[in-house]
C-alpha cells in the first residue's frame, strides 16, 4: 500500500535516485494545491542533472488556470541546458495533456494517482461495523448525491442538479449549498452562464429547497479523504458520483468514484465520456444489466447529463422495485468490494506504476 501523503518522498524520488540519477523531480505540495508557489523540487548536487520530470498527478489539467504553474516549471529548470522535460499526469487520452506537451515539448507519462489515494484513504473501513451488510439494507431512496463545490470548474454539477430539481427528484439524499465554499459565489449567480442552454435554470434553482444538507452537518464539510454518510448510503439504491471533471476528451476519475465501491453500492458516474469503460479497464464491473449505461458513450457533455437524469427519473418511478433492483446488483457489488479491498486493484495499479517508471526515456548524455 502506498502512503499517498509520502508518495514523492518515499516512492518516486528514491526510485529516481537509484535508477535515473540525472533526473530532477518536481511536484505540488501540499495535496490539492496546484499554483506556482506550491511547486517543490527534488534534486542532487553530486550528479549532472540533464532532465526533469514534473509530477502533476493530483489535479486535472485546466490549461488557462494552470498555465502559470507550467511556466514556473520551465523557469525553474532553465539552468539545465537543453533539458528534456516530462510530465506525469493522472489523465489518460486527454486533449489538454496533448496540448500541454506540444506547447512545452514535454514527454507525457500516466498512472492512476487517485486509485492509490482511494486505497490509502479508505483502507480499514472493511474492518469496521459502519457499513451495513448487503442483506440488512432496506432501500428507501433512489440515490445519494453529495455536492459541495458547485461553481467555477465544477459547473457540470449545477447541470446535474438542474435536472434533479426540474424532474422533482429532491426526495433523495442530496446536499447542495447556496454559496459555493470554494468560489464564494452564490448558486444563483453561478447558474447564470447556463441560461443559454437551460432558459428556465434560474426559476428552477429558485424553487428548489436550498440549501440542502445532511443531518448533523453544517457548512457542507469536505469529505474527500474518508467515508461518511453511512446511514444515507445504506438506504439508497445507488450513489450518484458527480466527478471532478465531466467535460472534454479525457479520462480522469478521482477518489469520489471509489466511495460507492468501498461502501458496497451501485453507482452512476457524472463524468467524461467513457468513464465507465475506463473504470472497467481496472477490473471493476458496472451496472449495464440493471439500467441503461449507454450514457457513457454519449459524446455531447450536456446530453450525457440529461441521459443520466432520465435514468434517475425512471428508477424513481420504480418505487416498489428498488429493493429488487438492489438485490440484483449484489454480485457486482461484492466483486467490486473484493477487487478494491482484497488486492486485485492494487496489483493492477502497482504493475502500471512500475511500467510507467521503467518507460521513462532519457538521452545518452552522462549521468555523472
Amino acid at each position: 500500500m502506498i502512503r499517498i501523503d509520502e508518495l514523492y518522498n518515499n516512492t518516486f524520488w528514491p526510485w529516481l535516485r537509484q535508477h535515473r540519477p540525472g533526473f530532477r523531480a518536481l511536484a505540488c505540495d501540499p495535496f490539492g494545491r496546484s499554483d506556482p508557489d506550491s511547486v517543490i523540487g527534488y534534486g542532487r548536487e553530486d550528479v549532472h542533472e540533464h532532465n526533469y520530470i514534473f509530477f502533476f498527478d493530483q489535479e486535472p489539467i485546466h490549461l488557462n488556470y494552470h498555465m502559470a504553474t507550467f511556466d514556473e516549471i520551465v523557469r525553474r529548470n532553465k539552468d539545465i541546458n537543453g533539458a528534456q522535460g516530462a510530465i506525469v499526469t493522472s489523465e489518460r487520452d486527454s486533449d489538454n495533456v496533448d496540448a500541454l506537451c506540444k506547447k512545452y515539448g514535454w514527454k507525457n507519462y500516466y498512472y492512476f494517482f487517485h486509485g492509490w489515494a482511494a486505497l490509502d484513504w479508505y483502507r480499514g473501513y472493511d474492518k469496521t461495523f459502519l457499513i451495513k451488510n448487503l442483506n440488512e439494507r432496506r432501500i428507501k431512496k433512489t440515490f445519494i448525491s453529495p455536492n459541495r463545490i458547485i461553481a467555477g470548474l465544477r459547473s457540470h454539477r449545477l447541470e446535474m442538479l438542474y435536472w434533479i430539481f426540474k424532474l422533482g427528484l429532491t426526495n433523495n439524499h442530496i446536499s447542495c449549498p447556496t454559496v459555493c465554499p470554494a468560489e464564494g459565489i452564490s448558486i444563483y449567480d453561478a447558474v447564470r452562464p447556463l441560461q443559454e442552454l437551460y432558459p428556465d435554470v434560474d426559476s428552477v434553482f429558485r424553487s428548489a429547497p436550498l440549501p440542502m444538507q445532511y443531518a448533523g452537518e453544517s457548512d457542507h464539510p469536505m469529505h474527500s479523504c474518508w467515508l461518511s454518510l453511512f446511514d444515507e448510503s445504506a438506504d439508497s439504491l445507488l450513489y450518484l458520483v458527480t466527478e471532478t471533471v465531466a467535460t472534454g476528451r479525457r479520462h480522469h476519475l478521482t477518489e469520489k468514484t471509489f466511495k460507492p465501491i468501498a461502501m458496497g453500492m451501485p453507482f452512476i458516474i457524472v463524468g467524461t465520456q467513457g468513464s465507465l469503460r475506463y473504470l472497467r479497464s481496472y477490473g471493476f464491473k458496472t451496472f449495464g444489466d440493471l439500467w441503461d449505461e449507454s450514457y457513457d458513450d454519449e459524446p455531447d457533455d450536456a446530453k450525457r447529463i440529461e441521459k443520466i437524469a432520465a435514468i434517475l427519473k425512471q428508477l424513481e418511478d420504480l418505487d416498489d422495485y428498488r429493493q429488487a433492483i438492489f438485490e440484483s446488483a449484489w454480485e457486482i457489488i461484492e466483486h467490486n468490494w473484493n477487487h478494491f479491498y482484497n488486492g486485485g486493484f492494487e496489483a493492477i495499479l502497482w504493475q502500471e506504476l512500475q511500467a510507467m517508471l521503467n518507460d521513462l526515456e532519457f538521452d545518452s548524455r552522462s549521468h555523472s
